[in-house]
This record gives structure tokens, C-alpha cells and sequence, in this order.
């Protein structure tokens, strides 16, 4: 076969356009392409068509993209640049008797969509819209050309038929459904759907995607060698085939593209009835062309693998109900999703007064709470533990003296949110958490009616699946166009023995009982009653909890039950949603207060080391260690209500919990430090510190550190250079001395210093020089014992030893701050400084030690406490109370109890070298850092000179929010992510949190060097 040389290339452009270029190939399936960069900038593509190309498909091909560029629709295509001669066709000689036909096309700047990562909704939205526009275009275009046999247009698709028997077994079985489906659904709604010259070749690597990783686009699209006459949905359809393989969960990338796609170019009815099926095509059409080259080249060992992301694909999509993909489509495009809602809800409305209640109503009915969230539910060990649970429910129906409650419909609950229910999505992992029927709670063995005539469509005894144990699921046919189906699950088992297919119901029969706990997976003792309007060829059981994202499709299958049994839909508690919240704070709240992330959250429940959304969803908490045992840690939990039922007041009282709390923590600390003062917050504990210091030692000065953070009270503020160095800020007072951040990573000495500490420490000493050459001291040098907001940096050795002594010889006191290291969170010491062989003078305690509860300690000497005690009383009206020392010394006890400690140092270690793995594939990642669970890992453009990745590590906090774990930035160039989540996480979270890492830092705009 003939090759071309570049100079054989770049003299042919010369001699027939007229511009001088230079040539690089292209790969290329039949044709030969070239990449041409001219001297004025100007790119081109040389396409040489194969011997067989026939002139009028170039023709086509030429057609389309001028019409394409006419139409001005947004899109970028290539244009076809005229020869000297004026064609736009020029023959090629390659020594035989049939030359080549060229092209010389402009080239449209982009990346294939095969290689961009990730594939998020709003770029498959955007693919969707390209489509969109191109049939937009191309809906007045015609071309003799276009009206031809395509065997990959899912519309001819018929060509395969003859050799379906080439897929065997389970492929065999995939193959013959998915065609008896596109004969069924789509032969004969083919002459209603809109036809016009397709594209019809939207692959991964046609489709362009912009080169801005930051702000990715899909301008256009190359190669119009597959134009053809066809259904103008197919475009749509050929798109997602493509897009969907390698996703978790193709339904939701289809339902991107076809968003997209709608919004451009309004789909019909009957388009949307089709889409599922003309998909499936497309990839029977991609697997019976490799079987057939296999057969045809069985020695060729790419052809045995080329199709697997095709299979793949086919396996997820007979997985999913074709009813529910179209379903899921019209809700997208903005239709009502099922077509038969709004039939049955004009039916319900005019006859639910004929409707049987599914129990006896009683005379008192009690509406639950049970969402995320729930005061009513309380603490969320109640949803996980089956007996505190129905504890919980009976209590709540006791105290109303209801002798009936009801669970409401379309309600977001946290009951579903483990990992046991946990499934993976394209993103992130994701729950069914929004509930698609009503409860009912009774007494067991309540009567379960049959609430209208119908038939016994399935029953099943769903026990083993923690679903609706048994389950009776009735047929009502009200109307020649209307069939409906009412679920009963939590049953008793005995109910299922008089079931039989098929068996005749009537209204208000008794068709079984209400189940006990150990019939139904241990849930409490109730009916759970659901409207289905189609079972989407289900049998026995259905999904009574739908995902918060497709809330609108599900409730759409599943109408209110409280439609058919009172004729109104139920009655949903008024909640503020994300945005009013936002508007309402930008307006009446202080106008500096933040909020984390692109996209707000609305956080209404904690657990452990997770966090949960207003719509159930569960977040991976990796930043907040003021839940320093955990989340609403039970045992913390009940000690605070326990003593608020009991007594909360001041200290001029006397009571056992403050002297026990004391006593708890003063065990933790070195001898000499044995008095404490017990406050309401780290900013509060650091503003109690600074007066100490200043009152033992009769001076004001302050040496901090360059980036430090210790509150924002205005004292601690003006001891803060991370606030007063910052945005707003008006620099250092005079008695504040700000030394250099020592941190060996990039300060000004770094890791292969062996002297590092000593010379950072010599700061210390010289700022002290500094203000003994104007006649002070310094009253306290206030460092933390790992620096947080400057980047989660761990001291150098001896730089805090020697800092102290250069302190103490100029008579200061050493300031030890641990509001956000201490109480074991640091794993091989229970406080930070213990790990420098230090011992402050006074030690500030935070956040952790109340779990989220307003309690802070400073612990200090004898002697500065007796300096102190001046004659001026220090009184603090909530310090000390009785509720917060209850909460402090429990969480003392948990963190001894539980091995927190321990646990830090373990799973600490374990993250760490996780962290350093990926630092080692990924040159964005500059380094890891920091003691037991507070860890640092900091971005940059280039290890070298260390320039902060600062956008890409903005990107990575929102990044890893979508993937459903909390991350935040901090450093003075906001390039570090930190890690310091609540103690109790584990090993498994660890790895949980290192493959999204991994995840993220693959994408396009974690890309440096």
C-alpha cells in the first residue's frame, strides 16, 4: 500500500493551495490524515481517502460542514479550504491507476472525549447540547448522498438479525432480548418519529472537548464520513451509547446527555419512547461487527477484546427497565415521567370516598418524623439499632396516646444510609433515602384491608433482602387505560399462605396481618402501603425508597398514598431548602461569615465520622475535629442530657463534675502543670492565657507565629498573622512579634537542614533581642504545637526546645496551644508538645475536649495561677457548669475507653504512607505531613520551585464534596488540603478517602508539568 512522506505532503499542499506548512501524520481507520501548522499560526488536516471512497460521499461530507458553518448554531466543524484550482476535491497520484482524493480542512482545536476525565454531568450535558445543535442544523439539510444503507444506523438495524446466534449464553440471551425490543418498541414507532441527515457517528474520539481543564466545552465534532437519511433521534441515541460505556451507572449519564440534548432541540413522545432500545441497537450493531471480523480474522487477538466495553455496556442496560429509562427521560425533559400519573390522580380525586383504610384508623393519629434529621428519632444509633428504634416509636405514640402512627410519604430518612446499602454511581457512592409509601404503626397482629377491588398481582416473603419482609402486592384495573397496584409490606409470614396468583380481592377483605419485628429484619411493628403505577416487570417486591436525585421520577411511579385514601396528598412539614438559607443569611447574617463549597450543603445529622445532607446523603467527614470522638457520640450524647434534665449552673456553687473533669485531664498533663480554668471556647482559653502571661510576667509583648491562628476574640486577633497579615487585616501591633513559619517544606530552611529547628528557633531570639533593645521582655512566646491554618506544619527538632529557653532566659512564659492538636489527636503523645520534649507553662484546650460542645480548658503552673489571684475575681458564668464538665469528662473516657489515641497513631500512619504512594504517581502532590490524624498533604505546579497549586487545590476540595467526602484548603497560599477528622475513623475510611485521592487527582486539572 502506498505511503506518504511529510515532504511529499507538504509540497502537494504548496502546489495546490498555496501554503507553506509543516507536516506531521495522524493516525487514521482507512484514510490518511496530516496535521498542518502553517507560518501565520493557521492549522489544517489533509485527509487522502481510501481507494474505495466513492466521490459523492465526499461530496456529502463536504455538504454538511458548509452547511454546518451557515448556520451559525455554535458549534465548530471543520471548512473545507478550496484549492488553487477552486475545488474542493483535488486527486493525489500514489503509482497506481486510481488516484487519491484529497481534502485540505481547517482544524478544530480539542481533545477527543476519550480522553477527558472526568465525564461530569454538566460536560455530558454539554455533549447532549452538541448533539442537539447539530440536528437543529441539520433539520432543513438534504443530500442525495445521505439516502443510503449505514450499517451503524441504529434504525437499519434489522441487517443483524441473520446472525444473532453468533452471541451465545448469557451474551446469547442479552443479544435476543435486546433485539425482540427493538422490533417490538421500535420498528413500529418508526414512521412517527422526525427524520433528517444525521451526523450519526458521536464516538469518543469524534466528539471534541475544549483544552481549558478548568472549564471544559464540547465545541463540535470531526469526521462526517458516517452522514446518512435517518431518524433524527438516533443522533442522540449513538451519542450515549459511546458516553455510557465504562460509567457505573449508564441510566444517569443517559439522562445527562439527554437533558442536553432537550434543551436545545425539544424531543417528541415518541422520540423519548424510543431512546432506551435505539441505544441497545447501536451496541448489538457495534458486537455483531467484531463477532463477524472475528470469525473473519480469528488470529487476530485485538478483534477477541474489542467489543468488552460494548458487552459491558449491554449487561448494565438489561439490568435496567426499559419502562424506567423512559420514565427517567421525560422526567429530565421536564414531562411528568410516568404517563399514567396524572390519569391516576384525576381517578383518586373522584374516587377515593370508595377507598378502604389498609388498618383500622384510630381515633388518635400521631404523624412521625422519622427524615434525616429527626428530633423525634433522636440520636442516630436510634435509626441502626432495631430495638431503640421501636423503643423510640412506641414512646412517642405513649405520650401522644395515639393508638396509630403514620410515616410520611416523600420523606428524605438517614434509616438506609450504611455501607451495607451503599451503591456506587458515577461519582460517588449513593443511597436510596427518600421514602415512596406510608407507614402505618400498630399493635401487632393487626388486620391488613385490601383497600379497593383488585387482583393478587405477587407475593413474596422479602425477609432476607432487610426489604419489606412479606409482601402482598395487589392489581386494581379501574379503567380501560388505568392499572394500578397497592403494595403491603412488613406482613406477618402466615399472611402469604391463602395468597395465590391471580385470586380475586374486594374491598376492605382482610388479606393478611401486620408482621413482627423478626419477620421484617427487625423493624418496628408496622404496615408499610405504596401506590405503583407500573411494576417495571417486577414481581413481589418493589423499591420503597427512591434515590434524592430522581425524587421527581419515583414519586411520579409512586403517587401519595394519601391521594387514594383521603382524595389530598399528605401533609410534608415546611423546611428552609439550601438556598433560602443562603439568601436569608447574605441578608441578616454577618456579611463575612462563609460558606464551604460551589455548591452549599445543608448538614442535618451526624454520625460518627459521616455527616448526612437534607437529602440523606452521606458525607466522609475528613475536617471537622470538633467531633473529636465522633459525631453525636452516643455515650457523650446522653452524658450531656443526663445532667441538663438534672442541673446546669455556675461555679460559685459547689459539684462533683467540675473536680471530676479536673482531675480527668490534669492526669493527661505534666506534673507541673496541675491548675486549670475551665472556659467556653479555644479563643476564649488563648484570650484567659494571654492575661495570665501578661499578669505573671508584668509585660505585654507577643511572639507568634507568621501564619498562625489562636481565635477570634480581638485579643486573639491581634496575635493572630493569619488574620491580621490577611484580607482585612492591618499587619502587626507593636508589642506583637511575628517570626518566621518554621516549616522545612518551603520556609527559609528546609528538611536538608540539619540545623533547621536551631535556626528557626534563633527568630525567636533575635525578636527578643528586638524588643529588649527598646527596654521590654516578652510576656509569652504562643505557638501551636503543629501549626493548622499555615499548612498543618509539623515543627522542625529542637526548634521549640530551644525557642522556649531563648523565652524563659528573657523571663516570658511558653504558651502551648492545643486547641486543635490536643487529647490524643497527634497518636504517639496525647498532646502535640509532648512529642518536642517540651513542658509550656500554659497549655489551651479547644474544640475537642467538648465534641462540639462549647468547652475549653487552660491549664497553667501554681505559680502563674497564684500571680493571678490579684483581688480581681475571674468569673465565667457558663465556665465550668455542670452540663459541659459532664460532656468533658466522657469524652476523656471515650478516647481512653475506645483507644483513640492509638487509633489516631494507626490509622494515621496508614493514611499517611497511602498519601505518600500517591505522591510518588502524581507530581501535583508536594508533600505529606503532619502527626497521627492531623495530616497535610500540599499541591504544587512544580516540585521544584514549589510553586502553590492553589486552583487545582480549590478544584480538589469541591472535587472530592462531589464524591461525597468534606475536605477544605488552608496554608498562606490555600495549596494545602487537610485531614483531621473525628479519631474514630478507620482504616476502611482511610481507603475510602484515598481512592477518591487517587480519583481526583487523575482528572484533567490535577494535570502540572
Amino acid at each position: 500500500m502506498k505511503t506518504y512522506s511529510t515532504h511529499e505532503i507538504a509540497a502537494f499542499v504548496l502546489k495546490n493551495f498555496g501554503i507553506q506548512t509543516e507536516v506531521r501524520p495522524l493516525p487514521g481507520e482507512l484514510d490518511f490524515n496530516f496535521f498542518l501548522q502553517a507560518p501565520d499560526g493557521r492549522s489544517f488536516i489533509l485527509k487522502i481517502a481510501n481507494a474505495r471512497e466513492k466521490r459523492g460521499c465526499l461530496e456529502l461530507q463536504n455538504a454538511v460542514m458548509h452547511h454546518l458553518a451557515l448556520k451559525d448554531v455554535g458549534l465548530q466543524v471543520s471548512a473545507v479550504v478550496k484549492a488553487i484550482n477552486g475545488n474542493d476535491i483535488v486527486e493525489m497520484a500514489d503509482g497506481s491507476s486510481q488516484p487519491r482524493m484529497t481534502r485540505l480542512l481547517t482544524w478544530v482545536d480539542g481533545r477527543p472525549w476519550a480522553t477527558v476525565v472526568p465525564h461530569s454531568a454538566a460536560l455530558l450535558e454539554q455533549l447532549g447540547a452538541m448533539c442537539g445543535k447539530l440536528c437543529q442544523a441539520l433539520s432543513d439539510f438534504d443530500h442525495a448522498e445521505a439516502h443510503r444503507f449505514m450499517k451503524w444506523d441504529p434504525s437499519q438495524a434489522a441487517w443483524i438479525k441473520p446472525h444473532l446466534h453468533l452471541a451465545t449464553g448469557e451474551r446469547g440471551e442479552w443479544v435476543h432480548y435486546f433485539y425482540t425490543l427493538f422490533e417490538q418498541r421500535v420498528v413500529p414507532m418508526l414512521p412517527a418519529l422526525r427524520m433528517s441527515v444525521n451526523y450519526n457517528d458521536a464516538n469518543d474520539y469524534n466528539v471534541l472537548v475544549s483544552n481549558d481543564p478548568s472549564n471544559p466545552r464540547v465545541p463540535g465534532v470531526i469526521d462526517f464520513g458516517d452522514v446518512v437519511y435517518t431518524h433524527t433521534v438516533n443522533e442522540l441515541a449513538i451519542a450515549i451509547a459511546y458516553a455510557a460505556m465504562g460509567k457505573n451507572d449508564p441510566l444517569e449519564t443517559a439522562c445527562h446527555v439527554v437533558k442536553g440534548f432537550n434543551d436545545v432541540y425539544p424531543l417528541t413522545d415518541e422520540e423519548l419512547s424510543v431512546i432506551f432500545p435505539l441505544v441497545a441497537a447501536r451496541l448489538l450493531i457495534s458486537v455483531t461487527c467484531a463477532a463477524l471480523n472475528r470469525v473473519e480474522h480469528p488470529d487476530n487477538g485485538y478483534l477477541q477484546i474489542s467489543d468488552k466495553p460494548a458487552w459491558d455496556l449491554l449487561e448494565k442496560l438489561r439490568a435496567i427497565s426499559p419502562e424506567l429509562a423512559h420514565y427517567a427521560f421525560r422526567d429530565v425533559c421536564h414531562k411528568e415521567a410516568c404517563t399514567k400519573h396524572e390519569k391516576f390522580v384525576h381517578w383518586a380525586s373522584s374516587h377515593y370516598k370508595a377507598m378502604n383504610f389498609p388498618v383500622k384508623n384510630g381515633k388518635k393519629v400521631l404523624w412521625l418524623d422519622l427524615g434525616v434529621g429527626s428530633l423525634d428519632v433522636g440520636n442516630s444509633q436510634n435509626l441502626h439499632d432495631s430495638d431503640l428504634l421501636d423503643k423510640q416509636v412506641r414512646t412517642l405514640m405513649g405520650d401522644a396516646d395515639a393508638s396509630l402512627a403514620i410515616g410520611r410519604y416523600d420523606e428524605a430518612r438517614a434509616f438506609y444510609t450504611t455501607d451495607a446499602f451503599a451503591t456506587t454511581g458515577n461519582d460517588s457512592q449513593t443511597w436510596r433515602t427518600v421514602h415512596m409509601g406510608m407507614d402505618f404503626f400498630t399493635q401487632q397482629p393487626a388486620e391488613v384491608f385490601a383497600v379497593c377491588d383488585g387482583t393478587v398481582h405477587s407475593f413474596a416473603n422479602n425477609a432476607a433482602d432487610r426489604d419489606y419482609g412479606p409482601t402482598i402486592i395487589l392489581e386494581h384495573s379501574v379503567a380501560d387505560d388505568l392499572v394500578f397496584y397497592t403494595l403491603y409490606g412488613h406482613l406477618s409470614t402466615d399472611s402469604l399462605t391463602t395468597m395465590t396468583v391471580g385470586k380475586v380481592v374486594r374491598r376492605g377483605d382482610v388479606i393478611g396481618h401486620v408482621g413482627g419485628r423478626h419477620e421484617n429484619g427487625n423493624w418496628p411493628t408496622h404496615l408499610h402501603f405504596q401506590i405503583v403505577l407500573d411494576m417495571l416487570g417486577k414481581q413481589g417486591d418493589f423499591p420503597g425508597v427512591a434515590y434524592a436525585p430522581q425524587r421527581s421520577l419515583w414519586k411520579s411511579i409512586c403517587p401519595d398514598p394519601w391521594l387514594l385514601l383521603t382524595g389530598k396528598a399528605s401533609d410534608v412539614p415546611a423546611r428552609l431548602g439550601a438556598q433560602a438559607i443562603v439568601d436569608y443569611r447574605k441578608e441578616h447574617l454577618g456579611k463575612n461569615m462563609s460558606i464551604s463549597y460551589r455548591e452549599p450543603i445543608k448538614m442535618v445529622s451526624g454520625s460518627g465520622v459521616h455527616l448526612l445532607d437534607d437529602t440523606g446523603r452521606r458525607y466522609l467527614d475528613t475536617v471537622n475535629n470538633v467531633a473529636h470522638v465522633g459525631h453525636e457520640h452516643p455515650r457523650v450524647v446522653r452524658a450531656g442530657q443526663r445532667q441538663m434534665a438534672v442541673l446546669n449552673t455556675n461555679t460559685r456553687y459547689l459539684h462533683d463534675n467540675i473536680v471530676k473533669f479536673v482531675e480527668a485531664m490534669l492526669e493527661t498533663m505534666p506534673p507541673q502543670l496541675d491548675v486549670a480554668f475551665i472556659v467556653n471556647s479555644g479563643s476564649e482559653a488563648n484570650e484567659l492565657g494571654m492575661r495570665l502571661a501578661r499578669n505573671y510576667t508584668g509585660q505585654k509583648d507577643m511572639i507568634v507565629s507568621e501564619v498562625g491562628y489562636h481565635g477570634n476574640t480581638g485579643g486573639c486577633i491581634e496575635i493572630s498573622s493569619y488574620k491580621f497579615d490577611g484580607a482585612g487585616g492591618k499587619g502587626a501591633a507593636p508589642h506583637v512579634h511575628v517570626v518566621p513559619i518554621p516549616d522545612v517544606y518551603r520556609g527559609l530552611y528546609r528538611a536538608n537542614d540539619p540545623h533547621a529547628g536551631s535556626k528557626y528557633a534563633g527568630h525567636v531570639k533575635q525578636a527578643i533581642a528586638n524588643m529588649q533593645a527598646q527596654g521590654r521582655n516578652p510576656a509569652a512566646f504562643i505557638f501551636e504545637s503543629v501549626i493548622s491554618c499555615g499548612g498543618q506544619v509539623e515543627l522542625p527538632e529542637n526548634f521549640l526546645k530551644q525557642a522556649y529557653q531563648h523565652v524563659r532566659d528573657a523571663g516570658g512564659v511558653c504558651l502551648a496551644d492545643e486547641v486543635q492538636t490536643g487529647c490524643g489527636r497527634a497518636g504517639d503523645h496525647f498532646w502535640a508538645f509532648q512529642q518536642h520534649d517540651v513542658v509550656p507553662d500554659i497549655v489551651t484546650i479547644g474544640k475537642p475536649i467538648g465534641n462540639g460542645h462549647p468547652l475549653a480548658v487552660v491549664v497553667t503552673t501554681q505559680a502563674i495561677a497564684n500571680a493571678f489571684k490579684n483581688g480581681m475575681e475571674y468569673f465565667n458564668t457558663f465556665g465550668g457548669n455542670p452540663v459541659s464538665c459532664a460532656i468533658g469528662l466522657e469524652v476523656l473516657k471515650v478516647i481512653r475507653e475506645e483507644g483513640l489515641q492509638q487509633n489516631a497513631k494507626t490509622v494515621g500512619n496508614y493514611l499517611k504512607a497511602g498519601l505518600r504512594n500517591l505522591m510518588d504517581q502524581f507530581p501535583v502532590v508536594g508533600d505529606v505531613r503532619g502527626p497521627g490524624l492531623f495530616i497535610g498533604f500540599e499541591l504544587v505546579k512544580d516540585r521544584v520551585t514549589k510553586m502553590p497549586a492553589t486552583e487545582q487545590a480549590a478544584y480538589f476540595a469541591n472535587r472530592m464534596r462531589d464524591k461525597g467526602i468534606l475536605m477544605s484548603t488552608d496554608g498562606p497560599f490555600n495549596n494545602v488540603l487537610k485531614i483531621k477528622p473525628p479519631l474514630v475513623f478507620s482504616s476502611a475510611n482511610a481507603d475510602f478517602l484515598l481512592d477518591a485521592i487517587a480519583s481526583v487527582l487523575r482528572e484533567d486539572v490535577m494535570r502540572v508539568q
